[in-house]
């Protein structure tokens, strides 16, 4: 299967991408990944996207758009992938359906992640992360620490990233609003999207959205 993943920060995108990839047995492709590795790698494209973000301006499209392609064209991903991140808004999403026509494939669903703006900013806005190691994550509500600001795994004091603000995540919707939802027409005119409940257990969320695209919903 070939499936973009969208939704809102918080939707918890990346969780549901990493079982939903290992069930389908596709690639999981992020574009966090794809900038990482190229710019590690030191590839041409690698190179562009830090020559841009040093200088504190956007990626082009063309640059995403060209990692894609080069990470989709790798084996693992000939008998489909599921996207995460990517396409980012509705030029990025033309483009892919033309890579994707050129190589004779289509997408198979676009899994919309639904969850209500209240929850996406309770979820962000209530992570605290440990000093001492950043892997360590609480929640005020979801996962508290036994004691208050205190990291139960080494004692370490837990704090609220600028990232994970009220301000900031609301900012952040507004960016998803504006850029990102557009996408979801524009894949709905194709009749690609599965729109499903983000709210829940992670394992129930992943039984949904199986489900959801094996058209039990």
């Amino acid at each position: 299967m070939r499936i973009v993943l969208v939704g809102p920060p918080g939707a918890g995108k990346g969780t549901q991408a990493a079982f939903l990839a290992k069930n389908l047995s596709i690639p999981h492709i992020s574009t966090g990944d794809l900038f990482r590795a190229n710019i590690s790698q030191q590839t041409e494209l690698g190179k562009l996207a830090k020559s841009y973000m040093d200088a504190g301006n956007l990626v082009p499209d063309e640059v995403t758009i060209g990692m894609a392609k080069d990470r989709m064209e790798k084996p693992d991903a000939e008998n489909g992938f599921l996207l995460d991140g990517f396409p980012r808004n509705v030029s990025q999403a033309e483009a892919l359906d033309e890579m994707l026509k050129s190589e004779g494939m289509k997408l198979d669903a676009v899994l919309d992640l639904e969850v209500p703006e209240d929850e996406v900013v309770k979820r962000i806005a209530g992570r605290r992360i440990c000093r001492k190691d950043s892997s360590h994550v609480f929640h005020v509500t979801y996962s508290p620490p036994k004691a208050d600001g205190v990291c139960d795994a080494c004692g370490g004091e837990l704090y609220q990233r600028e990232d994970d603000s009220e301000d900031t995540v609301r900012k952040r919707l507004e960016v998803y609003h504006t850029q990102t939802e557009p996408i979801i027409d524009y894949y709905k005119a194709q009749g690609l999207v599965v729109t499903i409940s983000a709210l829940g257990k992670v394992d129930e969320v992943t039984k949904r959205a199986m489900s959801a695209l094996k058209g039990d919903e």
